[in-house]
């Protein structure tokens, strides 16, 4: 059949379809935006998070666009994000998809839109105000698969990388949109004859936090969320407008245990059902929890029941009970179980130094008795954590300027930085086959000795053999995303939180 007759059988089709489809995913509907000979179309696999957008439309560019659009209303500022990729070789270098911001669904709207063309080139595109030219910021990276656009007031900021790498950015400043705003991917196949594919994963529409936000008064909603760590491919599994803290995965592979609003709760992947865990007179959890290496035990890092330290080591059957308190005063922070079970190290302050540079690394026996301090340097150090092999403890430390992943001798001799770079690299989580680390990293806008909520952070992941750390994920998270660890017994999956505002 040749291409001629597709046009004429698609055109006749075109005529009997409507302008608008229902809901599809997290958008209110998709159609054709502009003059279309190919009425596009949009899926959404609820399994595995996958959209496919197809569309025609001669162009997005001058005064006039014509496109395929999945849209969602919207007011105020938000994040948007997506891995997408374009289907087929396709007929034209500059067909293009992404991300679209635009006042209304008219072709001549103004808009501002995170685009990737087929040859690669990549562009931060803008029509400041309705009947007027496109304008465009180029950037120098060509054909990425990370696509991020963030409006911030007047401000619209795209963020792109090819997955595994950090983010290039480019800004625009005063562009005025409407407060309420259609949201959603695109794709145009800068060809009105022709109908072009891209499909779009790990998509996820966030409210940030506000910029009035007071950390540890003010809570946003949370993701506990899976993801492949060698895919990338990630999946929501609960979603709550609480602040739901630091999921680890249970042993069994079966369970996810996580806090919230100070209690303990065991969350069943398969019935999507969250269960509590009685920890007796300990309700003031915190999201320092480690599960033991047999599967037995939780350990607890909660306020003390005499109310002098917010937070000491208590430990309590995996099933529930009463806690028993294990380190005697505070602040303690529990991070890691010893492979044999005779250990607990935890993050702890035994000084009245009001900085945070007065808390070093401890270990302690798991039933109690006398402390262990580890490190003593002048810069924090947090996060420890035993391999499986019981043959180091991993932490992060500040000494070197930077926030950077180490590792010692369960003595605490013979420390060894293992990364070094400009961002701000916390708690080294190691796989259970002992092959991986995965952690979480801050950028330069974070202070090197601090963890907060509510950040544009990654999930990074280096062998454990040595190498550069690749980013495995990109999210708004931070306190509370992937404090303690969180590896699936088959090494192939980590457990984390992201956050939104506005969720029901």
């Amino acid at each position: 059949m040749n291409r001629k007759i597709i046009l004429t059988a698609t055109v006749l089709f075109f005529i009997t379809v409507k302008s608008f489809s229902q809901k599809i995913g997290v958008f209110d509907a998709h159609n054709d935006v502009g003059k279309i000979l190919h009425h596009g179309n949009a899926t959404c696999n609820d399994a595995t998070g996958i959209y496919e957008v197809s569309g025609s439309g001669d162009n997005i560019w001058f005064t006039h666009d014509a496109f395929q659009y999945v849209w969602k209303k919207m007011k105020g500022d938000f994040i948007l994000q997506a891995r997408g990729k374009l289907i087929g070789k396709g007929f034209e270098p500059h067909r293009k998809f992404g991300w679209m911001i635009r006042n209304s669904l008219d072709s001549t709207s103004a808009m501002v839109a995170a685009t990737i063309h087929g040859d690669g080139l990549t562009s931060l595109q803008y029509r400041k105000a309705a009947h007027t030219n496109v304008e465009e910021t180029k950037f120098t990276i060509n054909a990425p698969d990370v696509i991020q656009l963030e409006r911030k007031g007047k401000q619209y900021i795209m963020s792109v990388a090819h997955f595994g790498e950090i983010y290039t950015t480019q800004k625009i400043d005063s562009i005025d949109l409407n407060d309420d705003v259609y949201v959603g991917l695109f794709i145009c196949a800068h060809d009105k004859d022709v109908v072009e594919k891209a499909s779009f994963d790990n998509v996820r529409i966030i409210i940030p936090a506000k910029e009035n936000f007071e950390a540890y008064k003010e809570y946003l909603g949370s993701n506990i969320e899976t993801m492949n760590v060698f895919t990338g491919e990630r999946k929501i599994v609960y979603t709550s407008p609480q602040s739901l803290q630091a999921p680890n995965w249970a042993h069994d592979g079966k369970n996810l245990i996580y806090n919230m609003n100070g209690l303990m709760y065991r969350f069943n992947l398969q019935s999507k059902t969250a269960q509590l865990i009685n920890t007796g007179k300990v309700k003031n959890n915190n999201n320092d929890h480690v599960i033991s290496f047999n599967g037995k035990m939780l350990g607890l890092s909660a306020a003390s029941l005499d109310g002098k330290y917010n937070s000491v080591v208590y430990t309590v059957p995996l099933d529930g009970g009463e806690p028993k308190q294990i380190t005697p005063t505070g602040p303690s922070y529990l991070h890691g179980w010893s492979p044999d079970g005779k250990w607990l190290t935890f993050t702890g302050k035994r000084n009245n130094d009001p900085s945070p540079a007065g808390f070093d690394i401890y270990k302690i026996p798991s039933t109690g008795g006398e402390e262990i301090q580890l490190t003593n340097t002048t810069g924090l150090d947090d996060g420890p954590e035993y391999s499986a092999d019981g043959k180091y403890i991993y932490f992060n430390s500040v000494r070197s300027g930077t926030m950077q992943l180490w590792r010692m001798k369960p003595d605490g001799s013979e420390p060894q930085q293992l990364t070094n770079d400009e961002y701000n690299n916390w708690f080294a989580h190691i796989s259970p086959d002992g092959k991986w680390i995965v952690c979480l990293t801050f950028t330069q806008d974070v202070k090197p000795d601090d963890h907060p909520f509510y950040k544009h952070v990654y999930l990074r992941m280096m062998p454990v053999s040595g190498g550069n750390l690749k980013v495995i994920a990109y999210l708004y998270g931070g306190q509370g995303s992937i404090n303690t660890p969180s590896w699936s017994p088959d090494n192939k999956r980590i457990a984390f939180v992201s956050n939104s505002g506005g969720m029901k």
